[in-house]
C-alpha cells in the first residue's frame, strides 16, 4: 500500500537569472511501513524535499499525496491540522519543550490536538525506546541519545501516516547514532511506521530498507540498501 507519493514535484526560489532550482521534477512512492533513507550532499535538495512531503512549505508546482489526501489542496489551517495528525517530525534539534518532563513531551501532539493519549500504546513505545525509567525527567538531565529518543516517540504518539526525521544523528557521536538508528528502525518494524530520513551519512542510510540519492535537486538513483 502507498502512503506516500509524489508526482513532478518542483520548488523555485526567485525568479529569472537569480532563481534557483531547489528540487526539479521529483517523483516518489513509499510503501506503508518502509524505512526509506534520502541521501546528498548540502545544498542537493534533500531538506527542501523533506519539508514539501511534510507540508513545511508549498511547492512551485507538483503533488504530494500522504495517506490518500493532496495535502497542498488543502488550506493553511486545514493543512496544519492535517500536519498534526498525519507526519510526525523527528529534527537533529530535538526540539523538546524544556519546562516539560518526558512523559509530557511526549504526549504533547495529542494534547494539543484535544485528543486523550493511547497509554497502551505509548507505553509500549517508551518500553521500546528504553525511557521508562526517564518518564519524570527534564529535557536538560537527559543525554542527547536520549533526548533524540523522547523525539521519536513523540514523533510516534499520534500514530501518523509518516514520520519525517531531518538529520536525526546529526548532534550525536557516533555511537549513539547507530543506538538511535538501530531504536528508529526497530519501531519502525514493531509498529509498521513508515519514516522517511534525510542524511548526508551513507553509513548511517545503510540501515534502511532503501535509500533514494539526490543531487542538484533531482533525484538521480533509488537502491536497496546493503544491510
Amino acid at each position: 500500500m502507498v502512503i506516500l507519493q509524489t508526482k513532478g514535484l518542483s520548488k523555485v526560489y526567485g525568479t529569472g537569472e537569480t532563481a534557483v532550482h531547489a528540487l526539479e521534477n521529483a517523483n516518489l512512492s513509499v510503501e506503508k511501513g518502509e524505512f526509506l533513507a534520502i541521501v546528498g550532499t548540502s545544498g542537493s535538495g534533500k531538506s527542501t524535499l523533506l519539508h514539501l512531503l511534510g507540508g513545511l512549505d508549498r511547492p512551485t508546482s507538483g503533488i504530494v499525496t500522504v495517506d490518500g489526501t493532496d495535502i497542498y489542496s488543502l488550506k493553511d489551517e486545514a493543512l496544519t491540522i492535517f500536519r498534526r495528525r498525519k507526519i510526525g517530525f523527528v529534527f537533529q534539534s530535538y526540539n523538546l519543550v524544556p519546562v516539560l518532563n518526558v512523559y509530557e513531551n511526549i504526549v504533547l501532539p495529542v494534547e494539543l490536538d484535544g485528543e486523550k493519549p493511547d497509554s497502551t500504546y505509548i507505553d509500549s513505545v517508551i518500553g521500546t525506546l528504553g525511557l521508562k525509567e526517564k518518564i519524570d525527567f527534564l529535557p536538560n538531565n537527559l543525554s542527547g541519545g536520549q533526548q533524540q529518543r523522547v523525539a521519536i516517540a513523540r514523533a510516534m504518539v499520534a500514530k501518523p501516516a509518516i514520520i519525517l526525521a531531518d538529520e536525526p544523528t546529526g548532534n550525536l557521536d557516533s555511537k549513539t547514532s547507530q543506538d538511535v538508528m538501530g531504536l528508529l528502525k526497530v519501531t519502525s518494524k514493531k509498529y509498521t511506521q513508515t519514516v522517511v530520513m534525510i542524511t548526508h551519512n551513507d553509513e548511517i542510510a545503510q540501515l534502511a530498507d532503501h535509500i533514494i540519492r539526490i543531487e542538484d535537486g533531482k533525484i538521480v538513483k533509488r537502491q536497496g540498501a546493503v544491510l
